[in-house]
This record gives C-alpha cells, sequence and structure tokens, in this order.
C-alpha cells in the first residue's frame, strides 16, 4: 500500500466499458511524513475519496481484488480515506 494526495480528477469519455462509471482521481505519492514526491498517478476510486483527501492506495494485482473491481482493467486503486497518521510518535498528519 501507498499513501497519496488526492489532487484532482482525470475525466475521459471513450474508455473500455468496464470503466464507465467509474471515479478517475489523480493521486500525488506522498512519503512517510505525508510529504508530497510529485510523483503522479492515476487510480481508480472505491471509496468515495475527494480533493485534498490523504488515501491508500494498491497497485499492481491487488488493485483488482476489492469486492467492486473483479475484472476491471486497473493497476492502481483507492481502497481507504486516512484520518492520521502517526510516525515515530508523533503525528504527521490528520485529518
Amino acid at each position: 500500500m501507498e499513501l497519496a494526495r488526492i489532487e484532482g480528477t482525470v475525466v475521459s469519455t471513450v474508455k473500455a466499458e468496464s470503466l464507465k462509471g467509474r471515479k478517475l482521481l489523480l493521486a500525488n505519492l506522498l512519503n512517510a511524513d505525508a510529504t508530497a514526491t510529485d510523483n503522479y498517478l492515476v487510480a481508480i476510486d472505491s471509496v468515495g475519496a475527494g480533493i485534498g483527501e490523504v488515501v491508500l492506495i494498491v497497485r499492481g494485482s491487488s488493485a483488482r481484488q476489492t469486492e467492486s473491481l473483479g475484472k476491471v482493467p486497473t493497476d492502481s486503486s483507492i481502497i481507504a480515506i486516512v484520518d492520521s497518521i502517526e510516525l515515530k510518535g508523533a503525528i504527521v498528519y490528520e485529518k
């Protein structure tokens, strides 16, 4: 799993049938201390995340393991919205 901050949306009117109706979000991967890496990826949202939220993303075959994404051709999925991150005894992110 990887931490990321949602920074935008991706709109595609022509896409695979199994992607129709799915929200695609632009995510900026984060370091463990919740600072941005400026490495972006597009992920399918399976939890209703919004702009500015910190999320957990899975990639590879794990991205297709959720109930709602079984046969969807995806390499990255948002599986959780993060409430807080504690690193070395200090809170580095809190919603």
